[in-house]
């Protein structure tokens, strides 16, 4: 595939595959893929191949033999009740958590671990709120690379740790949160100790602009009104807006859904910014949130991401703890869909917007859920209430049950 690394910032051309940012201005990284050679074709022409990640290689710049865990091919639910008790129009979650490590962050890493054989690298690493180690772990083994990940002490769901784990990363946790962790690693990654995996890499995203590909698969190409993300590190709403952008160019799609971003309250920094306006955002020094995943104070892709919301007329919000819980909750319960509580922001976000009016309830909206319920186990048995015990007998069982 025939493609360029530029900076998003200045628009300069990188040719040292091993930099993390800019060397003239410390911009972020991006690549403008040629795609020339889809002149006059169609997306029905990409359904030649099963649905997943790998299905979209003319979006991806990776020429050889790709590291796949069969990826992506996400369910999308049409989930009518919750649409009926939010008295919206038409509401579709995309479901991450069916991914082979249970998130989305698989999309990226099978590019990125793939891009890192090309270079001939023998060792990866990365920074983790825990989905990220999970899934660099698993495609490092398939890869037969060495792992490292740096994890903030304390703040990781047990679910995930144990998944880096099992794969056979080093894991690493460091005296500090996740921006403390992202340092040390491009401080590796510069030094040539590992080849750092984390979404300021730029193939990272290209793997991710597949999630918002297969969202118009499966709707047969009927575009929804907004796509709804939790925001973290931003990576995910910015390749959706990539993803968007790239089938715009190509005559493929007229227009944008729009796209929306929601934080957890404790971690908020777009927010803050979109409430004035502004491009730039000012970093959260202490992020606190039960959504771990999303428990970012300084997202690498944050002003990509401030982009991506104002070019395509979304909006930005912030949820409380209490509202993410209760919307996991929702979901699971009317809808058997089961998340961990970061993905739940996005289900959380739609409500306060509908309920604050910024959202219109004929709209068509999907909702992205990023990761598994069982990513995190412990803040769900803190949140289901008491088991119930009773004597081995019919009646007494009887009685319980009413």
């Amino acid at each position: 595939m025939k493609y360029k690394v530029k900076c998003w910032e200045c628009g300069k051309e990188i040719e040292n595959n091993f930099l993390d940012a800019c060397p003239s201005c410390n911009g972020t990284l991006t690549i403008e893929m040629d795609l020339s050679h889809l002149e006059g074709t169609s997306p029905q022409d990409l359904r030649t191949r099963p649905i997943g990640v790998w299905r979209y290689d003319h979006f991806l710049p990776i020429g050889s033999k790709p590291v796949t865990l069969q990826e992506g091919g996400t369910p999308l639910y049409d989930c009518e009740r919750t649409a009926d008790e939010l008295n919206l129009r038409q509401l579709h979650v995309k479901f991450e958590g069916a991914n082979p490590t249970g998130s989305f962050k698989d999309r990226g890493m099978t590019v990125g671990v793939s891009r890192a054989l090309e270079l001939g690298c023998k060792v990866v690493g990365c920074a983790s709120t825990g989905n990220t180690s999970a899934s660099l772990a698993a495609y490092a083994a398939k890869a037969g690379l060495k792992c490292v990940v740096l994890l903030p002490s304390g703040k990781v769901a047990l679910g995930k740790l144990a998944q880096a784990m099992f794969f056979g990363a080093k894991v690493i946790t460091v005296d500090g949160n996740f921006d403390d962790a992202l340092r040390v690693v491009r401080e590796l990654s510069r030094a040539g100790d590992l080849y750092m995996l984390n979404s300021v890499n730029p193939f990272r995203p290209e793997g991710q602009k597949t999630l918002a590909f297969e969202i118009l698969d499966q709707l047969d190409f009927q575009l929804p009104d907004r796509i709804i993300y939790p925001v973290g590190n931003a990576a995910n709403i910015w390749a959706a807006y990539k993803a968007l952008k790239e089938w715009q160019s190509l005559g493929w799609i007229d227009e944008l859904p729009m796209l929306t971003g929601v934080q957890a309250g404790g971690s908020a920094p777009l927010v803050n910014s979109f409430a004035h306006g502004q491009e730039d955002f000012r970093p959260v020094e202490d992020p606190e949130t039960v959504a771990t995943a999303i428990r970012i104070g300084n997202p690498a892709s944050g002003r990509k991401a401030l982009k991506a919301v104002y070019d395509t007329g979304g909006v930005m919000t912030a949820v409380s703890d209490r509202e993410i819980i209760e919307a996991q909750f929702m979901l699971g319960r009317n809808e058997g869909v089961g998340v961990e509580p970061a993905s739940a922001a996005s289900i959380a976000g739609l409500k306060r917007l509908l309920d604050e009016g910024k959202i219109s309830r004929r709209e068509k909206v999907v909702c992205v859920c990023t990761g598994h319920v069982l990513k995190d186990p412990d803040t769900v048995m803190a949140n289901c209430g008491q088991l119930i015990k009773t004597e081995a007998t019919i009646e007494a069982v009887r009685k319980v049950i009413g």
